[in-house]
């Protein structure tokens, strides 16, 4: 996986990248509602017949994609700085973010007309990127990871005095995503279940917060990608503990240790951390483009990959949050064909074929006989363990799913080639 599409490496330790602020209450997140009326959306609770049909149960999509700047983080972003100081505003302000944070932090910072710097891992989204930018703030590349990226945030800040917007432990940022939670309730007042894409905890921690005040029989569900996962670790030694390395397609919740000001939280109100693989991820992400006519990015399909992942686990009525819809377009081709491989719609074989006329058409009418709609064809006929009569072909196939492409290879086999699955 190259870094446009991932994120890896060793996690700082958090000792240092601490922020605290005030309690995370319920009555903190209401009057966060009213400073932010105006400013972040009321996003849509679309009803899901797919997922509804899938769990049996009434499935609802919480639509944070739709969010100002394609995500959720405007919520904590412009609560946290517009809380600052007239002082703290004048120095300005710095964030660490792979792409989400970064453009909530800089629309806020423009609306308030206060400079912000920005401190983005290499490799990230270039769409991220050019909206950071796009919104007026500088952004500076440095290492391949948030915590990376927080360590540099940290030296800027101690540097010149910019005040740093954490992109999740922080008192702030936790009451302002706590925001979402009671929308969520309001909209889906029957709601049993609440499933949340989670990274460094900030979005989970606002909204158990936030539902469990009221609703305390509502079970709260985070979500991780598997490879980028340190919640569990971390609840299970009841501090946070960071990741030794970590590497997902899903950037947004790629954070390699726990804050201490959500972890608190989490651990309080929590149920359960759930984790799903890539091909999850994937197959989560295509399903919404297919189905749901939703565009989100890897982490905002995560806590859908859970759902389908066990789709009956869950006591509904269902809310699933979708946490963002950033997505790179060329990141967005590479998932829909993961994901098409994983749900058995992708082949992609290689097999032999006598090296005179004739030899490839009737390969392709076999396929053609099996329909198989095939989308590539390359020949190789350079190799030390080809014979002088064989030409090896690569071929790259759409397939109606995992029968579909064991049918087709059957029927190769049966046909006299010997078809390897790449």
């Amino acid at each position: 996986m190259d870094p446009s599409d991932a994120v890896s490496g060793a996690s700082a330790t958090p000792a240092d990248l601490t922020e605290a602020g005030p309690p995370v209450t319920l009555a903190a997140i209401e009057a966060a509602r009213g400073r932010l009326a105006g400013t972040a959306l009321v996003t849509p609770m679309e009803t899901s017949r797919w997922l509804s049909a899938l769990t049996g149960t009434a499935v609802s999509l919480k639509c944070e994609n739709l969010q100002r700047t394609g995500s959720f983080k405007i919520r904590g972003a412009y609560l946290r700085i517009n809380n600052l100081s007239a002082d703290e505003r004048a120095r300005g302000v710095v964030a660490a973010s792979a792409g989400n944070h970064a453009q909530g932090v800089a629309l806020a910072a423009q609306m308030l007309g206060i400079k912000a710097t920005v401190f983005m891992p290499n490799g990230a989204p270039i769409p991220k990127e050019k909206a950071t930018r796009g919104y007026g703030a500088d952004v500076e590349f440095v290492g391949h990871t948030i915590d990376e990226c927080l360590v540099a945030a940290r030296e800027f800040e101690a540097r010149t005095g910019a005040v740093l917007i954490h992109p999740f432990d922080h008192a702030d940022i936790v009451t302002g995503q706590g925001t979402c939670g009671l929308e969520i309730l309001e909209q889906t007042p029957d709601v049993e279940t609440v499933i949340v894409p989670t990274g460094g905890g900030g979005f989970l921690a606002g909204i158990a917060t936030a539902i469990k005040a009221v609703r305390t029989d509502v079970r709260v569900v985070g979500v991780q990608a598997e490879s980028a996962a340190a919640y569990p670790a971390s609840l299970s030694a009841g501090k946070p503990v960071p990741l030794r390395s970590m590497a997902t397609m899903a950037d947004g919740i790629a954070v390699g240790c726990p804050g201490a000001v959500p972890f608190e939280a989490i651990q309080r109100y929590v149920d359960e951390i759930r984790t799903v693989s890539e091909e999850s991820l994937s197959t989560a992400l295509l399903a919404l483009l297919e189905r749901a006519k939703v565009v989100v990015e890897p982490a905002g399909a995560a806590a859908v990959a859970a759902l389908m992942d066990d789709p009956t686990a869950f006591a509904g009525p269902v809310v699933v949050v979708l946490s963002g819809g950033n997505i790179d377009p060329l990141l967005l081709m590479r998932v829909i064909r993961h994901g098409m491989a994983a749900q058995g719609r992708y082949l992609a074989i290689r097999c032999r074929i006598p090296d005179r006329p004739g030899g490839l058409a009737r390969l392709l009418n076999e396929l053609s006989a099996a329909d198989a709609n095939v989308l590539d064809v390359v020949h190789e006929r350079t190799s030390e363990s080809l014979p002088l009569d064989q030409v090896e072909v690569v071929l790259q196939m759409e397939m109606r799913g995992h029968s579909h492409s064991e049918q087709v290879l059957a029927k190769l086999r049966a046909g006299g080639y010997d078809p390897r699955v790449s």
